[in-house]
C-alpha cells in the first residue's frame, strides 16, 4: 500500500538577482535604446551627470572621473561571468547606514566652488544652443494650409478644404470617404457630395502634386502633367488607368501586346512612371532618417585589422563627486533615499563599463576569425558559431547572442550586424566547410554573370553549385536569392525583354 512521506532534499539552483537581470537587459539593448534608457536614468538620479570634458578640464581643484574609453573596465569592478552570461558585480557597502563622513576639512561651499561641471550655460548668458540653431520642420498640413489661406475662397469653401487637409495621412492620401467628412463638417447647411468633391479638387491642385489622392492610381494620374511629351503622357495615362497591376508586376511584354506598342517604348514609359512620387506626403514632416549607428569600427592599421568602440555611442557620464561628498558628510536616516540613488548610480556606471567592454571583446574575437572576409569579400567568410566566440572571450554563449543582437560594426565593405558573421558550416564535396554567407556571395556572382536574355532559374543555379562541389537544395538557393533581394527568373526575363 502506498504511503505518504516527507523528504528533505538539497539542490543547488542558479537564479539571477534583479540587478543581474537588469544588467542582462542592458547588454541586449541596441545603442539607441540604451542611450534612451541612460537619458531617463540621468533625469531621475541626482548623482549622475554628463561628463562635459571641456567644462571640468580647466577647473582648479576639480576631481573629474575618467570618461569611458574603448570599453576599458577596471578589474575591481567586475567579477567572473556567470553561466547565463551576466557578470556578477561587486556591490559597494550600503551608503545609508553608518556615521556621517567628517570629510577632510573641506567646507560645503568649497565643494560647490571647486567643481567645474555645474556651471551650465543659461539663456541669459546670451549664447545660443544647438537647439536654437535647428531649422523648424514644415509639416504637410501646415504647408497645405498656407497655400489655401492665400486663395480667394469663401469661409465655407475654405473650411471644407481645411477639413480635407486635416484628414490626410502621412503618405498624403485621403483614406476617409467624402460622405463621412461631410457629416463631421459642422456646417449649416450640411455640405453635399458635390461640394466635397469640389473641395477635394482644390486640395489636389496644391503642391505637392498627387496630394489628397484616394489611391495609388489617382496619385500617379495627378502627377501626369509633369510629363511634357503628349504621346508619352497619354500612354502613361492608359497604363495607370487600365493596366496598373501589369505595371506593378513589370510585365513589359504583356503591356506591349495589349497596347500595340514596342517593348522598348513601353519600358521607357514605365520607367518615366516609376519616377513619379507615390507618397507625396513624405516630402514634408520629419526629415530625420533612422540611420544605423555602428557600435564598433574596424580599421586596418599597419597591415593588421584593429577594432575600437565608436566614440559616438559611448556615453560620457560620471558620478557627481560634489553631491556624493555632500551626502557622505550629511547622511542620516531621514535621507536614506539618497543612499539608494547613490548606490544605483554606481551600479549604472559599472553596467555601462561592462556593456562596452563585452561588446569590444566579442567584436575583436569576430574580426580575428573573419579577417579574410574583410580582405577578400563574402566568398572568404568562414563558418562561425557562438561557442567559438564564447570560449575566446570566456563568457557564455547566451551572452554572445545578446551582445551580437542589434549591434553593428563598420567595415570597409559596409555597416554589418555582428550576427552577419555567424553561420553554420556546410560541407562541400571535397570535405571542406563553407559558410552560408560565402554561398550567397557565389549565388550573387552567378546571377550577375548570367545572360540577361536567358536568366538562370533556381534549379539551374543549384546544378552549377553542385558542379563546383556545393550540394544544396533548390529551396535553399531560393531562400538565399530572396535574402539577396534578387527577383525571380520570370521577373528578370521580363525586364530583359
Amino acid at each position: 500500500m502506498n504511503s505518504l512521506d516527507l523528504r528533505t532534499e538539497h539542490r543547488q539552483t542558479q537564479t539571477l538577482s534583479p540587478r543581474l537581470q537588469h544588467a542582462v537587459r542592458l547588454l541586449q539593448m541596441s545603442s539607441l535604446d540604451f542611450a534612451a534608457m541612460l537619458r531617463d536614468t540621468l533625469g531621475k538620479n541626482p548623482f549622475l551627470e554628463v561628463d562635459d570634458i571641456e567644462s571640468h578640464d580647466g577647473a582648479d581643484g576639480a576631481e573629474p572621473s575618467a570618461p569611458l574609453n574603448d570599453g576599458a573596465v577596471a578589474s575591481s569592478h567586475l567579477e567572473a561571468v556567470t553561466a547565463d552570461g551576466a557578470a556578477e558585480l561587486q556591490v559597494p557597502a550600503d551608503d545609508v547606514a553608518g556615521p556621517p563622513d567628517q570629510g577632510d576639512g573641506e567646507s560645503d561651499r568649497d565643494l560647490w566652488t571647486a567643481d567645474g561641471s555645474t556651471g551650465l550655460k543659461r539663456a541669459e548668458d546670451g549664447e545660443l544652443s544647438a537647439l536654437d540653431m535647428m531649422a523648424v520642420e514644415t509639416s504637410l498640413t501646415s504647408h497645405l494650409h498656407g497655400q489655401l489661406n492665400v486663395l480667394p475662397l469663401s469661409d465655407r469653401d475654405l473650411a471644407l478644404a481645411h477639413l480635407i487637409v486635416e484628414s490626410l495621412d502621412d503618405d498624403g492620401y485621403l483614406r476617409t470617404p467624402l460622405q463621412e467628412l461631410a457629416e463631421v463638417a459642422e456646417l449649416d447647411p450640411e455640405p453635399d457630395l458635390q461640394e466635397m468633391q469640389i473641395a477635394l479638387k482644390r486640395v489636389q491642385s496644391l503642391d505637392p502634386a498627387g496630394v489628397a489622392a484616394r489611391d495609388v492610381g489617382e496619385c500617379l494620374l495627378l502627377q501626369l502633367p509633369a510629363i511634357t511629351c503628349p504621346d508619352m503622357r497619354g500612354l502613361a495615362q492608359s497604363i495607370i488607368s487600365d493596366h496598373l497591376p501589369a505595371l506593378a508586376a513589370r510585365d513589359v511584354a504583356g503591356l506591349a501586346r495589349q497596347l500595340g506598342e514596342s517593348p522598348a517604348r513601353i519600358e521607357a514609359v514605365c520607367e518615366r512612371i516609376r519616377r513619379l512620387d507615390p507618397r507625396p506626403g513624405w516630402r514634408y514632416g520629419s526629415s530625420q532618417v533612422p540611420y544605423v549607428v555602428p557600435d564598433v569600427i574596424v580599421k586596418k592599421v599597419r597591415g593588421k585589422w584593429t577594432v575600437q568602440l565608436n566614440p559616438a555611442i559611448v556615453p560620457k557620464v560620471r558620478l557627481n563627486q560634489v553631491y556624493a561628498k555632500l551626502y557622505q558628510r550629511h547622511r542620516t536616516a531621514a535621507n536614506s533615499e539618497l543612499g539608494v540613488h547613490l548606490q544605483e548610480a554606481r551600479w549604472t556606471l559599472r553596467n555601462v563599463e561592462q556593456r562596452f567592454s563585452t561588446i569590444l571583446d566579442v567584436a575583436e574575437a569576430i574580426v580575428k576569425r573573419q579577417h579574410n572576409f574583410l580582405d577578400y569579400g563574402a566568398m572568404a567568410m568562414k563558418p562561425l558559431g557562438l561557442k567559438e566566440i564564447a570560449e575566446e572571450c570566456g563568457i557564455h554563449e547566451s551572452t554572445v547572442s545578446r551582445v551580437t543582437n542589434n549591434k553593428y560594426i563598420a567595415t570597409p565593405v559596409g555597416v554589418l550586424e555582428l550576427k552577419y558573421f555567424f553561420s553554420r558550416a556546410m560541407i562541400s564535396a571535397n570535405g571542406s566547410a563553407c559558410s552560408g554567407t560565402a554561398i550567397r556571395g557565389l549565388i550573387k556572382d552567378i546571377i550577375e554573370s548570367e545572360n540577361p536574355e536567358a536568366p538562370l532559374s533556381d534549379a539551374e543555379i543549384t546544378r552549377q553549385l553542385a558542379q563546383q562541389g556545393l550540394v544544396i537544395a533548390r529551396r535553399t538557393v531560393t531562400k538565399y536569392r530572396q535574402m539577396l533581394k534578387i527577383e525571380s527568373v520570370d521577373r528578370r526575363r521580363r525586364v530583359a525583354a
